[in-house]
């Protein structure tokens, strides 16, 4: 991993952080997200118009990728609902490393060696460290703990299947547009089936907020995937994770939730795991 590809998926993570924050904010899930996938349809569209269409035996996993996101929108929707930002962002960003290099190994051939597993291991109990101390002292969380295990788990499946995806595309900006597209079509049509004619008159208000944070999404996840072009699955999908650290800046920030010295030591595991990760790259 280089440094500019590195650098290029830090702000991948803090964007991505950005976005999360933006849509938590908006109280009504389903309206916030609906917005979201919209933002970014009209970025998949104006990608279209100068990508490329994706090879045809990158379709299946655009796919599949779409039914993954779709699941992961759902829970994501859930995990907001029930838990606080500095919570549930923590515990679904957290899993995802372990679990994609595990399918990276399997799947891919990709066997991440010694130094780049240890700073996988050492990032994540950093990141989970985080996760736990948001946890502590909570009361009847285990509903919104469960969520953001499945977005978690949905995250390192689509990390690999639009891993594997784009490289067999030929065109990186191709995939993500018609990602994109087929997204912003599907969620809001099953927005509307639930809302019917009032959803228009409850996206007005938070039309700007949700349609800038469709717009942070797509260029957040744009960068992650150019980045899969160049280099592992595993040290990616590690170093995008430390959008967590700038969840837990946001958590304290805007939400008014508790930073603390715990999650300082979380957070320098995390740095350390990816000098470990960079180190053996």
């Amino acid at each position: 991993m280089t440094p500019l590809i590195a650098c290029a998926v830090l702000v991948a993570a803090v964007t991505h952080a950005g976005w999360n924050a933006i849509a938590h904010g908006i109280k009504d899930q389903l309206v916030a997200f609906t917005l979201v996938e919209t933002g970014g349809m009209l970025c998949g569209l104006l990608l279209a118009c100068f990508a490329p269409l994706p090879a045809a035996q990158a379709w299946p996993y655009l796919i599949g990728s779409v039914a993954i996101h779709i699941a992961y929108m759902c829970l994501l929707m859930q995990s907001f609902r029930l838990g606080d930002f500095g919570q549930v962002y923590p515990i679904a960003r957290g899993i995802a490393p372990l679990v994609v290099t595990v399918l990276a190994a399997v799947f891919v051939g990709e066997v991440p060696g010694p130094w780049q597993t240890a700073g996988v291991v050492v990032a994540s109990a950093g990141l989970g460290g985080v996760a736990l101390w948001g946890m502590r002292g909570s009361q009847g969380q285990g509903l919104a703990v469960r969520a953001a295990v499945g977005t978690g788990l949905t995250i390192a499946a689509y990390t690999v299947v639009d891993g594997v995806g784009v490289r067999a595309s030929g065109t990186s900006l191709g995939y993500t547009a018609w990602l994109l597209l087929i997204m912003g079509v599907l969620l809001p049509a099953g927005a509307f089936a639930v809302r019917g004619g009032q959803l228009a008159a409850q996206l007005r208000p938070v039309a700007v907020r949700g349609l800038l944070g469709g717009v942070l999404s797509v260029f957040a996840y744009g960068l992650v995937l150019w980045a899969q072009t160049r280099a592992e699955l595993a040290p990616v999908a590690a170093l995008r994770e430390t959008s967590i650290i700038a969840g837990a800046v946001i958590g304290a920030v805007l939400f008014k939730e508790r930073f603390g010295a715990p999650r300082v030591v979380a957070a320098a595991l995390v740095v350390a795991g990816i000098g470990l990760m960079l180190h053996g790259g």
